[in-house]
């Protein structure tokens, strides 16, 4: 491991783990943490001292914990972490909430190594959220994400104030289609600050996009630190007021999917879109989904049949590369309300690729009706609920 030597009186250059005390004298940083944010500070930190024995860390874990993090340090003992997500002490599987444990001062910045390192105590940071819809799929590749990101976008022009938190940890597309893939995650006193898209703080987005320290970087984590890492996105992303949060996920009915329906269900969500492609591979393994939100009791808002046809860009012909109807055909089968057709057009291609406003941007697109039509179906059954 490289050691960056550092003095105090100059700014940090690396991310420090919490729970350290300030030194005066030069002190040993490891590299490959991250520089500390400046949010609502006004001077730099003063330089902290590193403790290059994960056991320091050992007294905020309980007995368990501290036995799988001693067995882990001894296997790793003088070897060097893999990447930025993959810490010595990777044994570790646990953050139980310890209300004397040592808490991130507010405007730290935040990693994914150092995430599952945080003990703050409980909170309920969801109580200003009106509404969590999730985005579900069993298929990969059907444009969950696309779908996520033009909802929040079209809820927004309706005048609502949208979060979306991005669980897929192995494949984080949220944050680089709103282009806000170099932002940072601070630490403030009710949790985690969400990055915010626009000055209004009208969306706001929560990755592990952002806490990776490269990013080629890979999160090769088994179940129980995803499940972790989803349960502190849960309790100690500071939201605020919010009419939606959009819960982006990967694809499948396992871990991440578990994991969040339970940590979301004293909430009381609202229920979930489903999205699938038109051809009977993805509507096979859409199916499985359906049947997974009957066994976790999660209500089906609707189903939406995306990349449904080819818009020409010169002609405006659509033609049904993937065939069409297959979204239709499972909705009625299954009995839940069938959302609408988003067609594949260039623009809407393009628009995420460059992290732009489709919805204000691209008014005449032939997507453009359909992805305000099922954000409008979703504002008209919030309403029925509410009444």
């Amino acid at each position: 491991m490289q050691i960056l030597q550092t003095c105090s009186g100059s700014a940090p250059s690396r991310c420090l783990p919490y729970g350290t005390r300030p030194r005066s004298s030069c002190t040993s940083v490891p590299d490959g943490l991250a520089a500390p944010g400046k949010a609502g500070q006004a001077e730099p930190r003063p330089v902290v001292q590193v403790p290059t024995d994960a056991l320091k860390i050992s007294r905020h874990l309980t007995r368990r914990d501290q036995g799988a993090l001693t067995s882990a340090t001894r296997s790793h003992a003088g070897k060097a972490p893999k990447t930025a997500l993959e810490p010595p002490f990777s044994g570790f599987e646990g953050h139980p909430q310890q209300p004397n444990a040592t808490a991130p001062l507010p405007g730290t910045l935040l990693r994914a190594s150092d995430a599952l390192l945080l003990f703050l105590p409980e909170r309920s940071n969801l109580a200003g959220v009106r509404h969590i819809l999730l985005v579900l799929s069993g298929k990969g590749g059907v444009g969950k994400s696309t779908i996520s990101t033009e909802l929040a976008l079209s809820l927004r022009h309706s005048g609502k104030k949208v979060g979306i938190l991005d669980v897929d940890l192995c494949g984080p597309s949220i944050p680089r289609m709103f282009r806000v893939q170099d932002n940072d995650v601070h630490q403030c006193d009710s949790g985690w600050v969400p990055v915010f898209v626009d000055q209004d703080k009208s969306i706001s987005l929560m990755s592990i996009g952002f806490l990776l320290e490269k990013p080629d970087d890979a999160v090769v984590w088994r179940g129980p630190k995803k499940n972790a890492l989803i349960k502190q996105f849960v309790a100690d992303v500071a939201w605020g007021d919010l009419d939606f949060l959009i819960v982006d996920t990967p694809p499948g009915t396992s871990d991440e999917h578990i994991s969040t329906v339970e940590a979301l269900r004293p909430y009381k969500p609202l229920g979930a879109i489903l999205v699938t492609t038109p051809q009977a591979v993805s509507v096979g393994d859409v199916r499985r989904e359906l049947t997974f939100c009957k066994k976790t009791g999660l209500r089906v808002l609707g189903i939406v049949e995306n990349m449904s046809g080819f818009v020409c860009p010169h002609c405006s012909e659509c033609t049904n590369i993937f065939s069409k109807g297959g979204g239709e055909e499972l909705a009625k089968h299954a009995g839940v309300p069938f959302l609408g057709s988003v067609p594949l057009d260039p623009q809407l291609s393009q628009s995420l690729e460059e992290g732009r406003d489709f919805i204000q941007e691209f008014p005449k697109s032939s997507a453009f009706p359909a992805l305000t039509h099922i954000a409008q179906q979703i504002l008209d059954g919030t309403l029925q609920q509410s009444s």
